[in-house]
């Protein structure tokens, strides 16, 4: 027997994401894939387009579709047996894509399946980010509600070790100065740094084969962090090759780039919970980005500032495998001239959010904060528009400020 609780109203239908009762996790699409199949996985949540789900009313209940490919939530095969997988569909409005909400408590309910009278779940009941989702018989086991939050107040789960850390919005105060340097080293070779390496704010910067600060793509990095690694207090000088590589997740701490070469620094490595922390420091005179995010992830930029610029970060627009990207601007100084502060792809679940930036000499508000693009894995991306929209590019009037 199912207890029902209170009667409740069902939510309005419109954008949501879906957090399970036992683990805090949301709901999604993995990896932002958009084939026909993919089972539905929780983790920690984001607020990312794999993440929202529209409810729509149909057939005496509702169909759930998610917001970066479109397709719908469904039982595989329209199944009505237990433990079956549920999984990414073409919407076709079919019985094992209606789904109808059982009351809890609040915003929480049961997730039924009108085609069989069974609820969503995680398997085995799981709290683990990236467990399967998949219909159970209904019953009163924790892991069977679901609460429902409106798209753009997703609350975060601060446990889930996929899920990156989200600073509440401060003062961005003064913008530091630049540093001076504690003495300067040539690289001819690119430094490789595990594990942790503090350069006392000494100056770093290529000659011989490094001795480049072009736009030529494949330049070698200054400096290259393994997965894992934490590099601060250092300062690349001109020329800068292509600044800092990460292979994985890496944390760079009051790291200072007085004239950007190809890129500042640049993210790689697959895996969506990769977190990728900026903390302190800056970044001028860089032609074209500042930050180039290949891999997937999230990346985290704080306490930053950066003037004369072209992109302050990208999303591969155009990587022959691409990911859902995640970036969080919070505490930025920004001084003109610069094109955009981040340029992410729609297409692939990509968001940005934005918290305490302040613009300073751009009177004509020429400085674009969010630039959405259609990726592509061969070719040239194609820009789809700017500004905020409340799914990919989140942020509101009161995240901006310009000192002009």
């Amino acid at each position: 027997m199912v207890a029902t609780g209170s009667a409740t109203a069902a939510p309005a239908t419109g954008a949501y994401s879906l957090s399970n009762a036992a683990s805090g996790l949301c709901l999604e699409v993995p990896g932002s894939g958009t084939s026909d199949g993919t089972q539905l996985a929780q983790r920690g949540c984001t607020g990312a387009a794999n993440q929202t789900w529209q409810l729509k009313a149909s057939g005496g209940g509702y169909t759930l579709t998610a917001a970066h490919s479109g397709k719908c939530a469904g039982v595989r095969g329209a199944s009505t047996s237990a433990g079956k997988a549920v999984e990414q569909q073409s919407c076709t409005g079919g019985a094992g894509q209606v789904w109808t909400l059982s009351p809890v408590s609040g915003d929480t309910y049961r997730v039924v399946n009108a085609n069989g009278g069974k609820c969503l779940n995680v398997k085995d009941s799981s709290t683990a980010a990236g467990a399967l989702v998949q219909q159970n018989s209904c019953d009163s086991v924790t892991s069977k509600r679901w609460t429902f939050t409106a798209a753009g107040s997703t609350p975060t789960d601060p446990t889930d070790p996929t899920d990156p850390p989200t600073d509440p919005p401060t003062d961005p105060g003064t913008r530091p100065a630049w540093p001076s340097a504690n003495g300067s080293q040539a690289l001819t070779s690119t430094m490789k740094v595990s594990g942790s390496y503090d350069g006392g704010m000494k100056r770093f910067y290529g000659s011989g084969d490094l001795g480049s600060d072009g736009q030529d793509e494949d330049q070698p990095a200054l400096i290259e962090l393994a997965d894992g690694a934490t590099l601060q207090n250092v300062i690349l000088g001109s020329p800068a090759a292509d600044g800092v590589h990460c292979a994985g997740a890496c944390t760079l701490k009051n790291v200072w780039w007085e004239d950007v070469g190809e890129d500042a620094a640049t993210f790689r490595g697959g895996s969506s919970s990769l977190v990728r922390t900026i903390d302190g420091g800056g970044a001028r005179g860089a032609d074209d980005k500042v930050f180039q995010h290949n891999g997937g992830g999230t990346l985290i930029i704080k306490n930053f500032q950066v003037e004369d610029f072209g992109k302050l970060y990208r999303s591969c627009g155009n990587c022959s495998t691409q990911y859902g990207r995640h970036v969080q601007l919070q505490n930025v100084w920004v001084t003109a001239p610069g094109d955009t502060l981040v340029g992410i792809n729609t297409n692939y679940g990509d968001t940005a959010r934005f918290s305490g930036i302040t613009i300073y000499d751009d009177s004509g508000h020429d400085i674009d904060i969010c630039t959405k693009y259609k990726g592509v894995t061969s070719g040239e991306p194609s820009k789809t528009g700017t500004g905020a929209d409340g799914t990919n590019c989140l942020y509101s009037a009161s995240d901006i400020t310009h000192a002009d």
